[in-house]
This record gives C-alpha cells, sequence and structure tokens, in this order.
C-alpha cells in the first residue's frame, strides 16, 4: 500500500513543475527554533523557489496552539490558495481543518499528523513519515547492539505529541518481542525534543548510579543532550548506546564522532517539497492522495556516508 503513496508523490511531483501563476501558500510551523522543523521549512522554500510564481507566507506558531490557530485565520482572511501546517499538536488540528474548509482553501498537515486524520476533508492533506517504523526501525537496532539484554533510559517527546506517543509506543512494543524481551526499561521522562532538557534529565539519572546499557530518545537533539550529559562526568561512550531519530546534521556528526550509534533518517527536505506540491495540487482542483508518506531510513556508522553531506 505504501508503493502505491510514493508513487503517487512522484506524480504530484511531475504534475506541479508547471504552476499556475502568483500563488501564495501560508505556512505555520509549530517552532522556528527546532532543528528538524528548520530542515523542513528550508525544503518548502526551495520548492517553492524551483515553481515561478509561488510565493510562501512562513509564519512561527512558537510553539503555541492557539497562536497557531490564529495564524490559520490570518491565511484565510488574507485569502491565500492554500495552508500548510507543521501542527504543535493534533488536538488543534480539527478546528484548523473546519475553518479551512468552511472557506474553501485547502490545507495540508507536514510532519504531525492531525487528530483528524481519518475524517479530513475532501480538499486536505497529510504529508508524513509512518511513525510505527521510526521507533521500531530503532529499537531493533539497540537490541541487536546490546544482544538483546540489558537496559535502557527513554527520553521521550511532548507526552501529548503524535510522533513522540507512537515513537515511545515502538520502543516498548519492540522491548516486548521475545528477542528483546531482556532490555529492561530503568526509567522513561519526556524532555520536549530539546537538547537541554535532555541533557538535564540525563544529569539527573546519573546521579541515581542506576545502571544502563542504552539511551533510547524520540530525537536526535534529545539523544545528543544525553550525549552531553555524559561526556560530562567522562563517560566511556564505547559502553553505551544511544538511538536517536531524524539524522539530521547534528546526529550526523555525533554519529561521525562515535557517540550517535543509531539514527532513523526522515526526510525533512522532501517531505516540505512535498507538502507545498500537495498544497497547490489541491488549489488547482487536482486529486491528490489524503495520506502521502515519505519512507523512514535506517542510519548507523555502516551506511553514515550516504547521509551525510558535509564536507
Amino acid at each position: 500500500m505504501k508503493s502505491s503513496f510514493v508513487i503517487a508523490l512522484a506524480a504530484m511531483l511531475a504534475s506541479a513543475a508547471t504552476p499556475a501563476l502568483a500563488e501564495t501558500v501560508g505556512v505555520t510551523i509549530a517552532r522556528a527554533d527546532s532543528t528538524f522543523l528548520t530542515i523542513l521549512r528550508n525544503g518548502m522554500e526551495d520548492r517553492a523557489k524551483a515553481l515561478s510564481g509561488v510565493t510562501l507566507q512562513v509564519e512561527d506558531a512558537q510553539n503555541d496552539p492557539q497562536r497557531q490557530l490564529d495564524q490559520v485565520r490570518n491565511f484565510i482572511a488574507s485569502g491565500v490558495d492554500a495552508i500548510v501546517v507543521a501542527a504543535v499538536d493534533g488536538d488543534g488540528t480539527p478546528a484548523m481543518s473546519k475553518l479551512a474548509d468552511e472557506a474553501g482553501i485547502p490545507i495540508v498537515y507536514s510532519v504531525h499528523p492531525p487528530a483528524d486524520l481519518d475524517s479530513l476533508p475532501k480538499k486536505a492533506a497529510f504529508v508524513g513519515s509512518d511513525e510505527l517504523e521510526s521507533g521500531t526501525m530503532q529499537t531493533k537496532e539497540v537490541c541487536k547492539l546490546l544482544g538483546g539484554k540489558g537496559s535502557a533510559y527513554v527520553l521521550m517527546g511532548p507526552l501529548n505529541n503524535h510522533s513522540s506517543i507512537v515513537r515511545t509506543k515502538d520502543i516498548e512494543d519492540v522491548l516486548a518481542t521475545p528477542e528483546c524481551s531482556g532490555i529492561t526499561i530503568v526509567d522513561r521522562q519526556a524532555a520536549g525534543w530539546d537538547r537541554i532538557e535532555a541533557q538535564n534529565i540525563m544529569t539527573n539519572w546519573l546521579s541515581s548510579s542506576a545502571e544502563f546499557d542504552a539511551v533510547i530518545a524520540n530525537n536526535d537533539e534529545m539523544a545528543i543532550g544525553a550525549i552531553q550529559a555524559l561526556k560530562a562526568v567522562d563517560r566511556d561512550m564505547k559502553s553505551v548506546v544511544i538511538a536517536g531519530i531524524d539524522a539530521t546534521p547534528d546526529g550526523l556528526s555525533a554519529m561521525k564522532a562515535g557517540e550517535l550509534d543509531v539514527t532513523v533518517f526522515q526526510n525533512a527536505t522532501q517531505q516540505g517539497a512535498a507538502s507545498v506540491d500537495a498544497a497547490l495540487s489541491l488549489a488547482r482542483g487536482e486529486a491528490t492522495e489524503p495520506k502521502i508518506w515519505v519512507p523512514f531510513e535506517l542510519v548507523t556508522p555502516a551506511n553514515i556516508a550516504s547521509y551525510d553531506t558535509s564536507k
């Protein structure tokens, strides 16, 4: 089923190659200080630049659901041709979908699935990656590196965030399988996708003197925070498995340095481009899939060269 979505995505990219004149897409991003969302935004902006006549109006929601809802209202009032939302959380999306639908303006959710994913209006779509793959790939690799035995700390994203919820459940589901059931979770805490929060939590865990063999984080930023805390107490990085998700530039740098052992590539650039293309297709009355998937890919030291674009 997923392959049909990839085919549809390729077709959509081709159909968007000849844009109509003077189209404006309003874009609201959950938070501008997120490394991953910055890559997503760059993907959108690069795509828009490649399409003459397409303008993006980008707003930062500053991690505030009400602010994001107001931004959608403002987009509608200004008469944009389509709206793209990288949502703060899923709970606020039904109200945004309703506003856009009533105004007859297409709305595309990017990366973070809307709460109304299975009941989106006709002129709406979601572009993202299947989170059932992300934490599953990540934790299976951790299990492999630990030989199916050991103990781990888990750093979670926001407790109300869909990606965080699913990635954490992926971890639990993998560790419940016979081959990985010898790995126990020492503790888990939410660090809000943030490096500094994760560093503080890891520092507190280290003060407890509990034994652990791995840190499984819902994203690279939190994994890096854990790494910084471990290095601050001179922990031998070869003695612990650190896993993240997103394969951000900083995450890949940490992997090259021998500090991050596992990450999962989420193609933010392609998601951003596909979100703009879906928004334009809907604005032109063209058919598009309601769910457009961009596959996750496991990244380890063995294949990092395929993902590292740094010089």
